[in-house]
């Protein structure tokens, strides 16, 4: 399953829309008025499906993930010199890949690829291809997918 991730450019808060190949809304985003990133999801009838939460004060980025009102997991930024490094504590994923170029995968505990992240260049916002192998874990992908997002913004800031 494949979404392309695009960036609302005018928009006071965070705000993207997730097309399906297709060209229909699978999910829709819309940052909220809150201390640090706040990101609701909406599926394409408008229903509030997740919310990837910037937990504040704390030493390095972390955001917390919820599907509904459900915690299901964190990502958060390691300390390192050179290049960015995040760990992800939710369905024993692993983020791996050339965060510079915005590109990387989403591997499970056994190695497989859950989900491959490019972005696209020469774009007018962001704008992802999310290659997802399993549409269950579609919504958790692009939950990751944002927080690294708000989190490359937040350092860019």
């Amino acid at each position: 399953m494949q979404m392309l991730f695009r960036q609302r450019i005018f928009s006071w808060f965070d705000s993207y829309d997730i097309y399906a190949e297709d060209g229909s809304v699978l999910y829709t985003v819309k940052g909220q008025l809150s201390w640090g990133h706040c990101l609701k999801i909406f599926d394409a009838d408008g229903c509030e499906v997740g919310t990837v939460k910037e937990r504040v004060f704390t030493f390095l980025p972390k955001f917390e993930l919820f599907l509904g009102e459900d915690y299901i997991g964190c990502i958060s930024k390691e300390f390192t010199l050179f290049r960015p490094v995040f760990t992800v504590d939710c369905n024993g994923w692993q983020v791996q890949g050339d965060f510079w170029e915005w590109d990387y995968q989403i591997l499970t505990a056994q190695g497989l690829v859950a989900a491959t992240v490019s972005k696209e260049l020469l774009q007018w916002s962001d704008t992802y291809c999310i290659d997802v192998t399993d549409p269950c874990d579609a919504l958790p992908a692009l939950m990751v997918v944002l927080a690294i997002d708000a989190e490359k913004c937040s350092r860019n800031n």
